[in-house]
């Protein structure tokens, strides 16, 4: 049997995924990264997109939003703020969302109000530049 990575995706709500599989590509701050069995230690800082889970043939894609990612000699650990399967976002209601958060920032009425729905816009924007890769 092939060497196999251990790697763990967990949000605030949950563990999202505990397993080995061959490949996990994240989108890092500094740019995107893959990570395969007895890769160096190293953390990372997430962008917002889609991590790429490889393993036996299939990709399994999971949208992340904030967090980070820390490579050890047991493996690779995500801790995301925001983990959504791809297959579960709906286009239609992102659409209205980012619409939404949109407006929300051409009516903000306090700075704090106004970076609220900017972070949102930037979450949104994100997902939907998931979904058209």
């Amino acid at each position: 049997m092939a060497d196999k990575l251990h790697f763990d995706l967990v949000s605030p709500e949950r563990r999202v995924f505990a397993g080995q599989v061959d490949q996990v590509v994240v989108p890092g701050e500094e740019g995107d990264f893959g990570v395969l069995p007895d890769h160096a230690p190293f953390m990372s800082v997430i962008r917002p997109g889609a991590i790429a889970v490889m393993n036996d043939g299939s990709v399994e894609r999971t949208f992340i939003h904030g967090g980070f990612a820390e490579v050890t000699p047991a493996g690779l650990t995500i801790l995301a703020e925001e983990a959504v399967p791809v297959s579960e976002i709906d286009a239609d209601k992102l659409a209205q969302d980012l619409a939404n958060a949109r407006e929300d920032v051409a009516v903000a009425k306090t700075e704090e109000d106004r970076e609220h729905a900017e972070g949102l816009v930037e979450k949104y924007e994100a997902m939907q530049a998931v979904l058209a890769n």
